[in-house]
């Protein structure tokens, strides 16, 4: 706007000085018609400039018009070029994650190969442990080992959920070493089965008393059999109530497997 108003006072001077230079003729000169022609041949001149500096003007704005783009389309060309080295790094970034990605999932498959053989193998152990354990609780314990095998093999359980279900089940196993309790059951088969309150002393002994407190016995490691042992009916009501915290805790006397027996078993 600025060079658009320079130009058109240069312009307007330009005709101001042909007036001039017209009049200063006929001054010297004196002839009218010698004047007219020279105004009429400077004002067309003047015309021609006019026409002339309005295209130059109008050249000038579009060169401006273009220069202003130029200059947008080089800050739009810079932000592109910001723009395509950040993606590149993002792009890179993500590479990198989906290899590190690619390797974990190379990594869980085999691990997935190596530790399926080793849950197998620990659900076995611990049936047979529950099998020649000491039997209480006898059937929540096998039920948990089959059912432990029973998710071994379904595939909508993860891996980690399998092996979390397994060291559950030890802990639980675990656990019954360190604990007292006493639990109703039934003892014998058919006719001949009773119900008796079964005394565990963690897993050194296992004993039993019916109700009425007229039978007393316990689990002999030896015999794998039951024995009725009436000597143990004092020690068994005391120990009953010290599992089941109606007394303060105390010392429970119950039948153990002498130390030198199980040495010789071992030899």
């Amino acid at each position: 706007m600025k060079n658009s108003i320079q130009r058109t006072a240069m312009a307007t001077v330009g005709a101001a000085c042909t007036l001039l230079a017209a009049w200063a003729a006929y001054a010297q000169q004196g002839n009218p018609q010698t004047v007219t022609q020279t105004v009429n041949e400077q004002s067309a001149a003047n015309r021609a400039a006019a026409t002339s500096q309005a295209r130059v003007n109008q050249l000038d704005d579009e060169t401006q018009t273009m220069l202003d783009d130029y200059r947008v389309a080089l800050r739009e060309t810079e932000s592109f070029r910001r723009y395509n080295v950040q993606m590149e790094e993002h792009i890179k970034s993500q590479l990198e994650e989906m290899t590190r990605i690619q390797t974990d999932i190379d990594e869980i498959e085999r691990t997935n190969r190596e530790i399926y053989p080793l849950m197998q193998r620990m659900i076995e152990t611990l049936d047979q442990f529950v099998k020649l354990d000491v039997p209480f609780l006898l059937e929540e314990r096998t039920k948990r080992v089959a059912t432990l095998k029973e998710t071994l093999n379904r595939a909508n359980v993860t891996t980690a959920e399998k092996f979390r279900r397994l060291l559950e089940a030890y802990a639980i196993e675990m656990e019954y070493g360190r604990t007292t309790d006493a639990t109703e059951g039934k003892l014998g088969e058919g006719e001949a089965a009773r119900t008796v309150t079964f005394l565990r002393v963690g897993r050194t002994a296992l004993m039993y008393q019916t109700l009425d407190g007229d039978e007393t016995g316990y689990w002999d490691v030896d015999k794998k059999a039951w024995v009725q042992d009436d000597d143990y009916a004092g020690a068994v009501t005391h120990g009953i109530k010290v599992a089941r915290q109606t007394i303060a805790p105390d010392l429970i006397i119950a039948p153990v497997r002498a130390a030198e027996a199980a040495a010789q078993e071992t030899k």
